[in-house]
């Protein structure tokens, strides 16, 4: 049974409520537990519960102590504790981070390109000391280097505050700026810092320019997205000529420009925005370049002029084959990166020769590759990282002109690792529709067929989750359980219309893909029914809940983190930091009838019904603005009542933080660990 049945779950009050819309009334008993003074969560009887849920699942995990305790360990081993990261140039200086050992927060470093000594320019644990949660947000050096703006968070719930220091003489400024939810762009000679400011319902919707020294109060308005949904932010041209601000929801955007000089200057719109054309835009010299899905799902690399913006030419065609995620300017040449037949692709390309395209070779059947911190627009060479299953984050430099990967750094496994125990394999699972579904698999390879599997997705906004390295897997795959990794409709790891296929009216493609995943997974051998394990975050989440309302016999046991399970109420609360910017992911059900039945059609707050369900682990975080923890409270609640098993139900809220978990890299690895006991515990695997 694996539960002791001697302890006793809270049991939630139900309270009569409901709500009416296109003719369709909800019953909705658990609602109460939303505080009405959200965002602050105050209402004792909701504080009561939530800590009644948190004893139960302390109580139920007791048993399972030493082995939370035996995989903290082994995981915590596998990390390099005085790790840093690749020194990088940038202007004058080279910069880097470091963790000590014991740190759980990472110090930021930079040394003069012409020798001398390091210089601390931020120290995160002393910032994070004697705080429930820390998390260091932008990170921006002046660019004549005296002066470092950052953000901060202190809550989880993702309102941070910028503060600026001089480093020359290592004080704070008194310019302090609140609610920030943006990166920090200097303009002006290091005179004014631009930022974007969220708004009481967490979106960006004003970018302000802040005059180093004057008060905050006093900061110029540059833009004000008056669209509800749209959030904009501001970026550096990668020139450093141009400021750029872009805005835009899920399927729309808009791009504007004007001098880095002169930030409250009038700006210049690129091209107007038009409801499901999304592009971005870079510069050099007078020409734009422009990513765009306007003439094709699979977006096209065009250009234009400064004195011509919204006339656009195109310069690599869309492609069926060749999906283009986005591009990086440099002087003398340029990056393209996309996916072909779902694998990540980093080409140079030059400005001379439109038809010279060079493909940076990588050898697995598995893998993720992309550029990653070069900060200059002078560069001959271009800073890259690689990961797979099974190798560990490669940090590489790629030399332009003779065409060569240097290798800088291998992330190390101090436990040691041996790749040549584990195999990987890249199958394609039919689904029932007859969507041919990608699966990265990964296991020892004296793993007997039929064994324990644990299988991943994440299935939305066009995220594709990569086939990536991870240490803390490697704790359930020497206990023999497989790691999968389903590519799931919803993610764009096809191209475009593979995430189309997986939104809107489409969205119970996902949540059919991954169960066809497990089920095809069980035809051929892999697994059984009633070994698979499961675990998704956030729309993960959501994810997690449809499958077990579908398909409950194939799980052994849940991972449902900070879920995204009350789709239906969500969408109709237009007052919540995540409903209007969602509506084009989801649909809107307040002004849709189509879009209300086919949210509740699969809402899995909404869906629960009585049946059997798996062993289950659930989280949230008090403080969480995205999925605010009310969702996985009361799908909890209403899980208890309906389900006619007598498996484990769990559910830790944590109490100081938001929708990331723990903060530092200790307390988020502990967190880990219980989630990999509960899932060994489940399956039996444990000993």
């Amino acid at each position: 049974m694996k539960i002791d049945t001697s302890i006793q779950p809270p049991k939630a009050d139900k309270r009569e409520h409901s709500f009416t819309h296109h003719g369709v009334t909800i019953s909705d008993p658990y609602a109460w537990l939303r505080d009405p003074g959200y965002p602050k969560v105050e209402d004792e009887n909701v504080l009561a519960y939530v800590r009644a849920e948190n004893a139960y699942f302390e109580a139920q995990m007791a048993g399972q102590k030493d082995l939370v305790e035996e995989l903290f360990t082994e995981m915590r081993a596998r990390i390099k504790e005085d790790d840093s990261s690749v020194p990088q140039k940038d202007g004058d200086y080279l910069y880097w981070s470091e963790f000590e050992t014991g740190g759980q927060y990472r110090k930021y470093y930079r040394r003069p390109i012409e020798g001398g000594d390091a210089q601390l320019i931020l120290d995160c644990p002393a910032l994070a000391e004697g705080l429930e949660y820390f998390s260091l947000g932008a990170l921006s050096v002046s660019e004549d280097g005296r002066y470092l703006a950052y953000t901060t968070d202190t809550t989880g719930g993702e309102f941070y505050t910028a503060f600026i220091k001089d480093l020359d003489t290592g004080e704070l400024l008194e310019d302090r700026i609140e609610n920030v939810n943006t990166g920090l762009i200097w303009a002006a000679n290091d005179s004014v810092l631009v930022y974007g400011r969220a708004n009481e319902s967490w979106r960006v919707d004003r970018i302000f320019a802040h005059t180093i020294g004057q008060p905050t109060g006093d900061d110029a308005q540059i833009y004000h997205e008056a669209t509800l949904g749209f959030t904009a932010s501001p970026a550096i041209s990668a020139n450093r000529r141009w400021l750029v601000i872009s805005t835009g929801d899920n399927e729309t955007s808009e791009v504007l420009f004007t001098s880095i000089d002169n930030p409250t200057g009038d700006l210049k719109v690129v091209r107007p925005r038009k409801v499901g054309v999304e592009y971005a835009a870079d510069f050099r010299d007078d020409t734009i370049f422009i990513w765009a899905n306007d003439t094709h799902a699979n977006f096209r690399l065009a250009t234009a002029s400064i004195g011509d913006p919204g006339n656009w030419t195109t310069l690599i065609e869309g492609s069926d084959e060749f999906y283009l995620t986005g591009f990086d300017l440099f002087r003398n040449f340029y990056i393209t990166e996309g996916r072909l037949n779902g694998l990540d692709q980093v080409q140079v390309r030059y400005y001379d020769d439109p038809a010279r395209v060079e493909t940076i070779d990588f050898p697995e059947e598995a893998y993720s590759a992309g550029t990653g911190n070069n900060p200059e627009w002078e560069m001959d060479r271009i800073r890259l990282t690689y990961e797979s299953p099974i190798t560990p984050d490669t940090v590489y430099d790629y030399h332009v002109a003779s065409r060569k990967l240097e290798t800088l750094k291998v992330q190390e496994i101090p436990s040691g690792f041996d790749p040549s125990l584990y195999t990987v394999e890249r199958l394609e699972v039919r689904a029932r529709d007859g969507a041919m579904v990608p699966v990265s698999l990964v296991c020892r390879k004296d793993r007997p067929k039929g064994g324990p599997l644990h299988l991943y997705a994440y299935g939305a906004y066009g995220f594709a989750y990569p086939p990536n390295f991870s240490t803390t897997r490697f704790s359930l795959i020497d206990r023999g359980v497989a790691y999968a990794i389903a590519h799931i409709r919803g993610g764009d790891d096809l191209g475009r219309n593979w995430y189309l296929q997986g939104k809107m009216q489409a969205r119970t493609n996902t949540f059919n893909d991954f169960v066809d995943v497990g089920r095809g997974l069980v035809d051929l051998g892999y697994t059984a029914e009633g070994k698979v394990s499961a675990s998704g975050g956030s729309a993960g989440g959501e994810l997690m809940g449809a499958i077990i309302n579908q398909d409950p016999a194939l799980f052994g046991a849940i991972v449902a983190h900070v879920p995204f399970v009350d789709v239906l109420s969500t969408m109709l609360d237009e007052t919540l930091p995540l409903t209007p910017g969602e509506w084009p992911e989801w649909g809107n059900p307040i002004e849709s009838k189509e879009a209300f039945d086919n949210i509740l059609g699969y809402s899995p707050y909404d869906q629960v019904k009585r049946q059997d369900y798996p062993p289950m682990l659930v989280t949230a975080g008090l403080n969480d603005p995205r999925v605010t923890y009310w969702e996985p409270a009361k799908w909890v609640a209403k899980l208890r009542d309906y389900k006619t098993d007598e498996s484990i139900l769990l559910l830790k809220t944590n109490m100081g933080a938001g929708h990331g978990g723990k903060s530092g890299r200790f307390e988020g690895l502990r967190e880990t660990a219980e989630e990999a006991a509960f899932i060994l515990w489940q399956l039996g695997v444990h000993d």
